[in-house]
Order: C-alpha cells, then structure tokens, then sequence
C-alpha cells in the first residue's frame, strides 16, 4: 500500500500469514506536497521533484511486487491540484505501478478500516479523527463499520502555511487559524453531536506528535486530554516562531507544520466537546 498524503508520503508492505497481516517493509517521507500548491493550482518545481524523488526510491522497495498487487492513492493535494495529469504521468512511472485519486469520503472509509483493525472489539461507537496535510477526516462508527464519514478541507500544511507563514506565532494568528478551523467544522457538528460516541481515538503523525509534546508536558497522562490540548497551543503560541518549538516529540522537518496541527486538534475538541483522545496506530494504509 503506498498513500501519497499531502503531508508525508507512506508505503507498507505486508503478508497475510495465518489470518493476520504481517509487516514485511514500511517506509515513510516528508514531501509536503500540500505546501508545493502554488496560487494556480499546479505543483512548484521543488514539490514535484520531493514526490518524484520519493516514489523512486518506494519504486525500488516494490519492484518485486506483481501487477495488481500495490495500491496507491493520492488524497487531498492531489484532489485540489489542476493540471496534474502531466504530474501523475511522472510519478507513475517513478513508482511502477498505477496510481488512483481517491475522495475526500473514501479517504476517511480507508482511515477507519485500518483504524478499526488494530482497536479492542467494542460494541460502542468510536470516533476517529486523522490530521493530515491538506485535509482532516473525521469519522463515527461501530466495530468494522463506519457510520458518518467526513473529510473537511483543513490540514496541518494548508493552516500552517496560512497563518503561521514564515513560522511566526502569535495569540493573534492562533485565533484566526482555529476560527478558520471552526468555519470548516461548522457543517458537520449536528449530524456528529446527534449521532454521539463513547470513545475518540486520533491517528495520523500530526496527532501522535502532540500526544507525545503532551506527555512531555505532563508524563502522567496517556491520552490528549482538552485541557492538555489547550495547555499545549498556549506553549506553542508562547515560543513565537516554529524554530523555537522545543519538543523531543516535534522533529525539525515536522516543526513548519506542528502549530497548524495544533490548531486544528484544539478546535476539534472544542467544537465536538472531546474529552479525551486516545492516539492509535491504524492509518489509512
């Protein structure tokens, strides 16, 4: 499975062994694709060349792999590009192997199937939430089967990108940032309060990035707590430029995008009223 995210670009390999899938190979790579979106919708020469560049080397991993037996799929960069067609071409033949954008909605199905696979078999219903870099999906089901699925048009890249451009932070554009967040969620809030769920997991780099700069800050809890997510935008907002994000957690190559992350998860919390998350491993791959 190769998932070319607006944010990082992932492949795993896996067997079905004795009625489970075992990891063979797993790669992942920061390309950014969603902040190479120049203002008439085509990929900049550098963000093409980043794409390019990693399924090249995915390519090589997969050589091996038979016709029909690797899929891959572009999801919200992709989406919203135009013109791609000439991109997709290149990348296609840097993979070997077909490549198919999929929706906003399929996109969210696939996150909950290999969510609900690596989650305890609960009669309950879940909500699950993925941070990515151009979009985040959000979706409430019970077991194996989704219920409501929605994929909203905010990512880690695209706000960060937007308001915290040239990694400046402050009180001021972490506001407009979540009330751009907000504005987004805003169609989906009566459908999932109505529908309701007992426990919230989030997967995605993003979420687990700040699960873990929440246990640095307070190594007694486990979970993404409301309060622990607003502890942790106040932090953030307070050291005023990503360079000075000082998280073992938050890597140099994830510091441009981690307030937009921020942003978005504190404003799902807010908006939805979660208590508290549990961060999972599952993904769309």
């Amino acid at each position: 499975a190769v998932d070319l995210g607006s944010n990082s670009f992932h492949m795993v390999v896996a067997r079905y062994s004795h009625g489970q899938l075992v990891i063979i190979d797993r790669l992942r790579e920061m390309v950014r694709l969603a902040a190479g979106v120049e203002a008439n919708g085509e990929f900049d020469r550098a963000a093409a060349a980043r794409a390019i560049a990693c399924l090249e080397r995915f390519g090589q991993r997969l050589r091996a792999m038979r016709a029909g037996t690797v899929r891959a799929v572009g999801t919200s960069a992709l989406r919203v590009a135009h013109r791609k067609e000439p991109f997709l071409a290149r990348a296609r033949a840097a993979l070997g192997h077909p490549i198919e954008i999929i929706s906003g909605r399929e996109e969210a199905r696939l996150i909950y199937a290999g969510v609900a696979t690596t989650l305890p078999r609960e009669p309950h219903r879940r909500l699950i939430v993925d941070i990515g870099g151009g979009s985040t999906e959000l979706i409430i089901g019970r077991g194996l089967i989704p219920i409501e699925l929605e994929s909203v048009r905010v990512g880690c890249v695209v706000i960060s990108e937007r308001y915290f451009g040239e990694g400046k932070i402050s009180a001021k554009r972490m506001a407009a940032a979540r009330v751009a967040v907000r504005q987004q969620l805003a169609p989906l809030l009566d459908t999932f309060r109505r529908r309701g769920w007992q426990v919230c997991a989030g997967s995605s780099g993003t979420v687990r990035a700040i699960g873990e700069a929440i246990r640095e800050l307070n190594p007694r809890t486990n979970v993404i707590t409301a309060s622990g997510i607003e502890r942790l935008a106040n932090q953030v907002v307070a050291a005023g430029h990503t360079r000075e994000l000082r998280f073992w957690a938050v890597t140099e190559e994830r510091r441009p995008v981690f307030p937009g992350g921020v942003a978005i998860l504190a404003e799902i919390f807010k908006v939805l009223g979660v208590k508290e998350m549990r961060v999972v491993d599952g993904a769309l791959r």
